[in-house]
């Protein structure tokens, strides 16, 4: 079984590798978040302007590495020139450890080869990489511990049935209406809810969508989240991940409820 979609499972799942003491989305970051013994990795995939998924959060460079431009408008070949460890500061701007040495923003093909069995949940960032990053996971024989997940619907209907998902922000909506007009869903046309405890602003019910989704076999994992009394709180409430920027305290939070 994908220990994404295991039911029993108690996971702690590394946003964007270890962004807490590394550059989120290198594989600096990942091999952080593995060695401390994260059970998945969390990341995020667009697409550059010759169609090959990379992995990167914003829509340009500007945050995270020494260029500006938008990731569409790039060949791969120019977004690995950027410096994805230009700005990373752990001190509020005072040193720049990472800086200069050598980290790239990573395809994904890359970040599968690197950690042939690590668990990945995968964000897609805009719908036309939804079919490329199917390709990989499939060239890479990775589709059973892989889920696939976006806020777009656009973004996972063209890899189901093929592939597991996560709920969009619409089938996020939906559940919590058959919540309200109290009715319990048995099927659901995914396989995870990967959402925040907050949404533009407003608070969403986690338990209760958490509830509502397991009769029909739906693992909820929750982001982002750095703190270890909350953590330890959603898994009482019966949440299966944990995702976070900070993994090894909610590591040994874990640990403390004895799972």
């Amino acid at each position: 079984m994908n220990v994404l979609t295991d039911p029993h499972a108690r996971l702690v799942i590394g946003h964007r590798g270890n962004p807490a003491h590394a550059p989120e989305n290198t594989l600096e970051s990942f091999a952080q978040a593995v060695s401390l013994g994260v059970d998945a990795l969390e990341l995020d995939v667009r697409l550059t302007r010759d169609r090959v998924p990379v992995v990167i959060h914003d829509p340009t460079l500007a945050r995270t590495t020494n260029r500006s431009a938008a990731v569409a408008d790039l060949m791969l070949d120019e977004i690995r020139r950027a410096d994805a460890g230009a700005w990373f500061s752990p001190d509020s701007g005072a040193s720049f450890p990472y800086r200069g040495r050598g980290l790239t923003v990573p395809t994904f093909a890359e970040v599968l080869a690197a950690f042939p069995r690590m668990p990945l949940l995968i964000e897609v960032k805009v719908p036309e990489a939804a079919l490329p990053i199917g390709a990989a996971i499939a060239g890479a024989n990775a589709a059973d511990r892989c889920v696939v997940a976006s806020m777009q619907g656009s973004a996972v209907a063209p890899l189901r049935p093929s592939f597991r998902t996560g709920a969009s922000a619409g089938e996020v909506a939906r559940l919590l209406g058959l919540i309200v007009r109290g009715r319990v869903a048995t099927t659901l046309p995914y396989d995870a809810l990967c959402i925040p405890p907050w949404y533009y602003g407003l608070p969403l019910p986690v338990g209760a969508l958490a509830r509502a989704a397991r009769p029909a076999g739906v693992v909820t994992h929750v982001w982002t989240i750095d703190d270890a009394a909350t953590a330890k709180r959603l898994w009482r409430e019966g949440v299966q991940g944990i995702v976070t920027n900070d993994p090894a305290p909610i590591l040994e939070a874990r640990v403390e409820l004895r799972f």
